[in-house]
Order: structure tokens, then C-alpha cells, then sequence
């Protein structure tokens, strides 16, 4: 038996016996005694049978052992070469992956940020920059600064005229508000170095707890600040799945924020801080992450297996408005739910090749009519569809402008830097790739809830996908085969983190939400002068109103009371007494019981904080509303319906 070690410490493994070797065209459905007996050479797609004897396994193992790490590489390779073996849509065009030139991608980095002032003087947001670098972290104004430097000097190398301001002047205080920015600064950097310090880290008399505590109120990358001067620990990088740590989120009175939670136009503000945040923590890691080049490749414009994300959304958005992931991924899913769970290797068994072909044509022309026979599909068909569902998507799920940075996560020194990294990209997908890696993700730990009867344990079912997830057609034909055995692991690693942690990783960080908030009062400050010179007798009568009104409000809130609204039922309003322990819940609780009559469920019920310095936000249930309010004084609460 031959070994060879990652970077990581996991050790790649294939086996390889006496037993003749599976072909390409003869899958179906494997007996489970088959992982411990059959043949596994992996060669760049070619089968291993007659003469192929004299070529030696990369790495083989010995089948009497047990090592959970050895045992799921085999299952890897396995689904490498029945990919291989697959020929997926042969004329489909492959996707030219290509990292952007030294000063593209900065000027493609800083106009995804919101910055593209910084570079070109015509940009139409310039107001908006400059409230957006006023909110900065130091490490996040470090991230800009760099970029801003980079394409300083690559345009100076190329002698061309440039207008980069300098970085110093980009975060140039004015007189007035100098020394009070510094005084801020220094009383922030402070406290965020005592909360990361208190969270323990390692860091004596953190508590028993400390490391295992998720802090969502400071910066990520302030916090890798602080662990670089001093704060380290070792942790190890690959746990069997009853060895993962239960990482835990701190409660906040403000109550979490999630995906789906804030309006557009402050996702918008969300995206453009998570991107600066995410570059930040590299750089503060000192990780370099190129990334590549999105590049437009002739795709279908119709069906289902191999047409984009986008396509798959507008066909089903035509026969059902407001479908978030596509159907025919829905279909599939739930196919398995309802008799395949309890189905042994239920995702790692591939359907019979030829049928799972024939299968695929036949959806193609019936699905959407509804003529499909869904009760004959077998369910390792149905798995083997739903990957080849997800690799055949002509641009990557995880999409190709991150993939090199989700590939880059495990080069983070903790487990726990590695999680802050996965939020902050999962939070930079555009929103059908991160519905349906959400849905997918919901689908793989239901799955796992079965592990008794399916043996689909975490690592088993992140081994399986990966390459699914992770081999996209432009980079599945350009890696070399030892690359392929370097990836397996860090790719495996980074989807069981997805599954396992995706209660965390879809979840906003406060501290992000936080300067969404500053930058909404500040853009409102603006606003109202602006409306004061340009409307001001219009506006007079109007703006006197509403401070009554405002008045008013708050002076039920100093009463003890807060004045809930809900328009789209037949309440007008409704005056709920505020006390230290009123939550959301509470609120909905006392709506529901006002008003019986409503055919509405619970669960699809709503409190919203809306106005003030945000412009629109779901609360989760646990909310207190007086530590909220304390946040936004000026916000109105509104009950809605929402859709799941």
C-alpha cells in the first residue's frame, strides 16, 4: 500500500484487488460490498480493465482498513472517474477560465465595491463612495487602500495618464471631524481587540466555551488582526464528522439577520461591504486570491441540463412567479425525499449510465408539459440527475469570479477564520446561485438525517458532491491529475463545512448590518437637506406633520408603548406595552389573538423594523424590540405576510 500526505495531514488513498475493473459503459447500481472490493485506478477518464495491469494506482489502500479519512477519498475518485466516464454533454462549450491581467482586476474589484470613483471621475456614485469609505474598519480601509495602489502602479508602469487619487487622501479626515474620527477610531480598535481577546481564541480566560463562540458584532477581519499579533492556537483541519466543533453564534438582543431578511437596496450596501470584508481577511491572513475573469460562452437558451442558472429561473418564473431555485431541481429533490432517503449510498451509487441518459433526454421533453412518469424513476437515477443537474450548470454554482477564493478558504490558520470566510463568499452569490446552494445544502443534511438506514454520513455526502461542485467543465479539463489528488480533500473539506454549518453561513454579521445603518443615516442626512432647499414651502406643511407624528411616536415609546402597524390586514395599528423582555414574537402572538379571523399561518407572519436607519427589515422572533429600538429610535414596526 502506497500513501501520500496533503499539505493538510489527510492522508489520499485509492485500493485497487484482484477483482476486474468497472467499465465506463456497465454502471448501475453498485452492492455496497463493491467500496471494499472493486478497482480503482484513476486515469484521466479511461477505464481500468485488460491491459491495464502494468499502470500502477497512484495510491492504493489495503481493504482491511477502517480510516473514515481513506475510505471517503475512495468515493471521491470514484465519482471523479464516473463523471469521467459520463461524456456530459458533449457540445456543450467549455468554459475558458482566465485570471484578469495585473490593474484589471483591481479596477473590476473596486467598481464591484462601489468605488469605481476612485478611479474613474465620471462614475455616477460618488456620494455614495465617500459615505461607504467613511464607515471603514481599518483593515477594511487597508483592503481599499492596497487595490487603489496596485492600479496606481500598474498604470504607472504602463505609462499611461491616471487620475488614482492618492491612497492618503482617500482617507483624509476633514479638519472638523479629525479629532473626533481618531477619537472613535482608537475607542473602536480598542474594544474590538478586548471582544475578540474576551472570546478567548485560546487566550487565557477566555472560558472553556471561547473558541467555539462565533463573534458576528466585530469585523472578521479585525479579529484576524488580533489573532496575528499573538493570539494563536492550533487547531486541526480535518474532523471526522462527530469531531466538528459546534460553533455557536453570541445572541444579540438586536436579533440575527439573514439572507432574504433586508430590502435590495440595502443588500446592495450589504454586497458591496462584504466584498471589502472578504478581501480584507485575506489580505490580513496574507492570502493572495486571484480571481478569474467572467467570461460569456455560448450556452442554451432553453431546457433543462446545461443551460445557466438564469435561463432555468426565467422559464420557471413564466409558469410559477417568485421561484427562487429551479423547479426541476425541486422535483428531484423531493423525488429522493419521499423514497429514497432510507436508501443505502442513496447519493453515492450511480444509476445505470445508459438509463440515466435516456432518462435525461426524457425529462427534457416532457418535464415541463407534466408528462413526466415521475413514479418509475428509480432513485440512483435520481441522484445521478441531480449531480449532473449541478455540473452541467455552463457557469460554476459557486460562480467563476469566486471559485478560486471558495478553493483558497482552507489556507485560513482556524476553523473559525475559515467559516467567517464562507459566510462573507456565500453572501457575495448572486441570489439564484445562493438560493439554490442553500436549497441543496437543506437537501444534503436531510439526507444525513438518515445516515442509519442510507449510510450517507456528512463526510461521505461531501465527498460525493464535490466533485460535482467544484469540477466545472473549463477547470475539469485543465488540471492535471496530481492536482486533481491535491484538491480532493480541500474540496471535500469546504462542502462538509457548507453543509454542516449553513445556519451560520447564511447569516448577515451585525457589524456589516451596522454600517449599512451608518451609511443609511448619513445618506439621509443628505437627502433631507437637499429636500430642504429644493422643496422647502412644498414641503413645510408635510414635514410638520410628520414630526408630530414622530412626535407622537416617540412619545409612546417613552410612555411605554410602540405603535405596530399592519396595512395589508383590516387592523390599522395596534399599541403594544414595551417592556425589557417584549420580543418579536410576543408582538405577532398579540396581533394573532386580535385577529382571529385571518386565514394567515403563524409562520407566515412577519414584524418588520422598517425606516429609520434601515430601510427594511424581517426580524427573527427572538428580537427584543427595546434593545432594537434603542439601535433605531426612528423605526416604525409593520406586520406582514411573507413568503418561504
Amino acid at each position: 500500500m502506497s500513501r501520500q500526505q496533503d499539505e493538510q495531514g489527510v492522508v489520499l488513498t485509492a485500493y485497487t484487488s484482484n477483482s476486474e475493473a468497472i467499465s465506463c459503459t456497465e454502471q448501475t447500481e453498485l452492492p455496497g460490498a463493491s467500496r471494499r472490493t472493486g478497482q480503482y485506478n484513476v486515469q484521466r477518464g479511461k477505464a481500468a480493465g485488460a491491459g491495464s495491469s502494468s499502470r500502477k494506482a497512484p495510491y492504493q489502500r489495503c481493504s482491511s482498513q477502517d480510516s473514515l479519512d481513506e475510505q471517503a477519498m475512495v468515493d471521491y475518485f470514484k465519482e471523479v472517474e464516473i463523471i469521467q466516464c459520463s461524456g456530459d454533454a458533449e457540445t456543450q462549450e467549455d468554459l475558458q477560465l482566465k485570471v484578469a491581467d495585473e490593474g484589471e482586476q483591481e479596477e473590476a474589484w473596486l467598481m464591484e465595491a462601489g468605488l469605481a470613483t476612485l478611479f474613474d471621475e465620471s462614475a455616477s456614485d460618488g456620494e455614495d463612495s465617500i459615505v461607504l469609505l467613511s464607515t471603514l474598519t481599518r483593515t477594511q480601509a487597508a483592503a481599499v487602500a492596497r487595490r487603489v495602489e496596485t492600479l496606481k502602479q500598474t498604470l504607472r508602469k504602463r505609462n499611461k495618464p491616471y487620475s488614482v487619487p492618492d491612497v492618503r487622501e482617500i482617507f483624509k479626515p476633514s479638519p472638523a471631524s479629525q479629532s473626533k474620527d481618531e477619537a472613535g477610531s482608537t475607542e473602536r480598535s480598542g474594544s474590538n481587540k478586548q471582544e475578540v481577546e474576551g472570546l478567548g481564541n485560546g487566550a487565557p480566560g477566555g472560558g472553556a466555551d471561547a473558541e467555539t463562540d462565533i463573534n458576528l458584532e466585530v469585523s472578521f477581519s479585525e479579529q484576524a488582526l488580533v489573532y496575528k499579533e499573538g493570539l494563536k492556537v492550533t487547531q486541526p483541519q480535518n474532523e471526522a464528522d462527530d469531531r466538528l466543533p459546534d460553533f455557536k453564534v453570541s445572541q444579540d438582543k438586536t436579533g440575527q439577520t439573514r439572507v432574504g431578511d433586508l430590502s435590495a437596496e440595502d443588500m446592495k450596501k450589504v454586497r458591496r461591504l462584504v466584498l471589502i470584508e472578504m478581501s480584507a481577511l485575506f489580505d490580513t491572513c496574507g492570502i493572495e486570491v486571484k480571481a478569474h475573469k467572467a467570461l460569456k460562452v455560448k450556452v442554451r437558451e432553453s431546457g433543462l441540463f446545461g443551460v445557466s442558472l438564469s435561463t432555468l429561473l426565467e422559464q420557471d418564473q413564466r409558469r410559477m412567479p417568485g421561484t427562487k431555485v429551479p423547479l426541476i431541481l425541486q422535483h428531484l429533490m423531493s423525488h429522493i425525499e419521499k423514497q429514497g432517503l432510507d436508501t443505502e449510498g442513496v447519493l453515492r451509487i450511480p444509476g445505470a449510465a445508459t438509463r440515466v441518459k435516456a432518462v435525461g433526454h426524457e425529462l427534457e421533453h416532457k418535464f415541463y408539459e407534466g408528462m413526466f412518469p415521475w413514479e418509475s424513476l428509480k432513485q440512483h437515477d435520481a441522484a445521478s440527475l441531480l449531480k449532473l443537474l449541478i455540473r452541467e450548470l455552463p457557469y460554476p454554482l459557486l460562480t467563476v469570479e469566486y471559485f478560486n477564493a471558495f478553493i483558497s478558504v482552507l489556507k485560513l490558520p482556524t476553523k473559525k477564520q475559515q467559516l467567517q470566510a464562507l459566510n462573507l463568499l456565500v453572501l457575495l452569490l448572486p441570489e439564484p446561485n445562493r438560493d439554490t446552494l442553500k436549497a441543496l445544502m437543506e437537501f444534503f443534511q436531510r439526507v444525513i438525517d438518515h445516515k442509519d438506514r442510507n449510510k450517507m454520513t456528512l463526510n461521505n455526502v461531501a465527498v460525493v458532491m464535490a466533485p460535482n461542485i467544484f469540477m466545472c467543465k473549463g477547470f475539469r479539463s485543465k488540471i492535471s491529475e496530481q492536482q486533481e489528488f491535491a484538491m480532493a480533500t480541500g474540496t471535500a473539506n469546504i462542502v462538509r463545512l457548507l453543509i454542516r454549518y449553513q445556519n451560520l453561513l447564511w447569516t448577515i454579521p451585525k457589524f456589516i448590518l451596522n454600517q449599512v445603518r451608518k451609511q443609511n443615516t448619513e445618506n439621509q442626512r443628505k437627502m433631507n437637506r437637499d429636500r430642504a432647499v429644493k422643496k422647502l414651502l412644498k414641503k413645510m406643511a408635510y414635514d410638520r406633520e410628520r414630526a408630530s407624528n414622530k412626535q407622537e411616536s416617540s412619545a409612546e415609546a417613552e410612555g411605554g408603548f410602540i405603535r405596530v402597524q399592519a396595512p395589508q390586514f383590516s387592523m390599522v395599528s395596534m399599541a403594544v406595552q414595551l417592556t425589557e423582555d417584549l420580543k418579536a414574537s410576543d408582538v405577532l402572538t398579540r396581533f394573532l389573538s386580535q385577529e382571529r379571523s385571518l386565514s394567515v399561518k403563524r409562520e407566515d407572519l412577519c414584524l418588520y423594523e422598517m425606516g429609520g436607519n434601515i430601510k427594511e427589515r424581517c426580524l427573527d422572533e427572538e428580537t427584543y424590540i427595546k434593545a432594537l429600538l434603542e439601535l433605531n429610535p426612528s423605526a416604525e414596526w409593520v406586520i406582514k405576510s411573507v413568503q418561504h
